[in-house]
């Protein structure tokens, strides 16, 4: 039986990659909040090879925007086997210089949007006594980035959210895990210019960035096991070892 699976964010980059792979052979609502030209584009790309996705708007760091848009899901399909937590933002800013709406503004956006879209999720997964919440971290989360420190806070919260829902959830048949991408081909990387990302290239022990089919290839891997939980997956070409 296919699975329904909400994919946060997936209008651009990872998220859509993800959205784009699995709603080959699963049913995807791809949610997006300023991007809707490229959840457009993404709709109408799947449907060229006969394939349907929905695509629903929401600031997921609002509850409002998300009750309305898990109750529509539940309505039309009764039920949500998976939720990948997907959206964010960066920023590349010395830390004396983040002002407190930056701050709140990723955090909000990074790990407070977990919280909320988890909590209400959740809620029909332990009713089923079945779910997989998988989230995307960052290899900053787990090390921590200078003139990213905002953004790394927000991704290491994530591990925390993941590891400690993983042990509250897991007698309710739910899976919980994480996934930490090193650096990956996506516009949230476009800040760095080419010198820089050869310098990085440099430090990864397989010389060279990612692509965001990796992130995809290990969650579709997720989909199918039955007995991982608790687990921040680091895929970075070896940058953290």
């Amino acid at each position: 039986m296919n699975k329904v699976i909400l994919v946060t964010g997936a209008s651009r980059g990872i998220g859509n990659n993800i959205a784009k792979t699995l709603a080959h052979e699963n049913i995807v609502i791809a949610n997006y909040n300023k991007s809707e030209k490229e959840a457009i584009q993404l709709q109408e790309e799947l449907k060229k090879e006969n394939i349907n996705i929905d695509i629903m708007k929401a600031d997921v760091s609002k509850r409002d925007e998300v009750e309305n848009m898990i109750s529509t899901i539940l309505s039309k399909y009764g039920r949500i086997d998976v939720l990948i937590n997907n959206a964010g933002i960066s920023q590349y800013k010395l830390f004396t210089d983040i002002t407190d709406a930056e701050w709140d503004n990723i955090i909000n956006t990074n790990l407070k949007s977990n919280f909320i879209v988890t909590q209400e999720v959740v809620k029909n997964m332990i009713h089923r006594q079945n779910g997989l919440i998988i989230n995307i971290s960052s290899i900053w989360g787990v090390t921590g980035a200078a003139m990213e420190v905002a953004y790394s806070t927000s991704k290491a919260g994530i591990i925390g959210l993941t590891k400690s829902l993983a042990k509250e959830l897991g007698p309710s048949n739910i899976r919980v895990n994480a996934i930490a991408p090193g650096m990956i081909d996506t516009s949230m990387n476009s800040k760095f210019s080419e010198e820089e990302i050869n310098e990085i290239k440099e430090e990864i022990p397989l010389e060279k960035i990612g692509r965001p089919e990796e992130i995809t290839k290990c969650i579709k891997w997720l989909l199918e096991d039955t007995y991982t939980t608790g687990q921040i997956i680091s895929i970075n070409g070896g940058w953290n070892i």
